[in-house]
């Protein structure tokens, strides 16, 4: 069990007490009560924030799509697939907040940005938890994890096969899935199999009848959705789509590979070995472009998954004020997206 060091300190308001050392679990108690008044949700954060980002992606991808190609053609390309990209990351908040707290967010989600690019919540609700669950973080059973610290060519493969996203996207849902709604056992094999947006493919998700319902309906939705739109628009809006999609799958790509060390042998870890292998890179403004909606603050996350993204950064900064640059949680930080990734492919792959 860590021991880490902690001594008086009065910033932000909160003062940590003046001891010496503890164990881990002591230190552990202590953030908790620092941050115990951040994990309440605010509407008037996430409403405004997912509307605003959603109505400047899809402006700018109308004039990236619509106008002749010119130089402006990329920069409105560039703000769609950055704005499109924060929108798509709410899908991480609507798994870890209760419905009740966001009423018909997740719904909203999913017009604004899930069904028109072939993500809806099911792909992600219900399967994020298990890359937080202690039992199954770092095992064959998460979802979200594989060894990249092993493996330099893994690292790599997995970056470029991201450009091919929106394609098997475009198979599952537009190509299978109206075929799984007249064929039952195929539906039933698409939600073990394909239903999950995973990085493990030896994930296989467990099947309900209330996820069977959900991506029953979701699937209609988004097909009538794809018909009225591929019946009204050009072949360019497309060919626009799929490059937007791309572009957003690598970023996200990059972030999620700058997310965690990936030193997990493939047992479980306990929560201050979950801490340690996340990776919190809290930046400035480039930052939040490719790390948007408090992800830049994941071991923050792992740590406290019940804190809002709108409250992350004061419990990073109550944190930091709080404990010693050695604690689990302090040793997290990484100072750039460069520096995170340099690590994991230079520093810490060994084929």
């Amino acid at each position: 069990m860590g021991v880490v060091k902690v001594n008086a300190v009065r910033s932000t308001g909160f003062e940590s007490p003046a001891v010496e050392s503890m164990p881990f679990d002591q230190a552990d108690r202590h953030a908790k009560s620092l941050v115990r008044d951040l994990h309440i949700p605010r509407p008037a954060f996430y409403w405004p924030d997912l509307i605003l980002s959603a109505c400047v992606g899809w402006v700018s991808f109308g004039y990236a799509a619509a106008r002749p190609v010119s130089i402006a053609t990329p920069i409105f390309g560039t703000v769609a697939v950055l704005a499109l990209y924060r929108a798509l990351c709410f899908l991480h908040e609507i798994s870890h907040i209760k419905r009740s707290a966001l009423s018909g967010f997740e719904t909203t989600w999913n017009l604004l940005a899930g069904f028109p690019l072939l993500m809806p919540s099911f792909m992600y609700v219900g399967v994020h938890q298990a890359h937080h669950s202690l039992s199954s973080y770092g095992t064959s059973g998460d979802p979200e994890y594989l060894p990249f610290a092993r493996s330099r060519g893994m690292t790599v493969v997995f970056a470029l096969e991201s450009f091919l996203i929106p394609a098997a996207l475009l198979v599952r849902f537009l190509v299978v899935g109206p075929l799984s709604l007249l064929i039952p056992r195929l539906q039933r094999w698409l939600a073990r199999h394909a239903s999950a947006l995973t990085m493990n493919l030896a994930y296989r998700r467990e099947v309900t009848p209330e996820l069977m319902r959900k991506i029953r309906r979701d699937t209609a939705l988004l097909l009538l959705l794809w018909a009225v739109a591929a019946a009204l628009l050009p072949m360019r809006v497309f060919v626009t789509w799929f490059a937007v999609v791309s572009a957003a799958s690598f970023l996200n790509t990059l972030r999620t590979l700058a997310a965690h060390r990936y030193e997990s042998e493939g047992g479980p870890l306990d929560r201050e070995g979950q801490l340690r292998d996340s990776v919190d890179v809290p930046g400035r403004l480039w930052t939040e472009l490719w790390a948007p909606v408090g992800l830049r603050y994941h071991a923050l996350h792992h740590y406290f998954p019940g804190i809002p993204y709108h409250n992350l950064a004061a419990a990073h900064r109550r944190l930091r004020a709080a404990l010693p640059p050695d604690s689990s949680y302090c040793t997290t930080r990484s100072a750039s997206l460069y520096r995170a990734l340099h690590g994991l492919i230079a520093g810490k792959a060994r084929d």
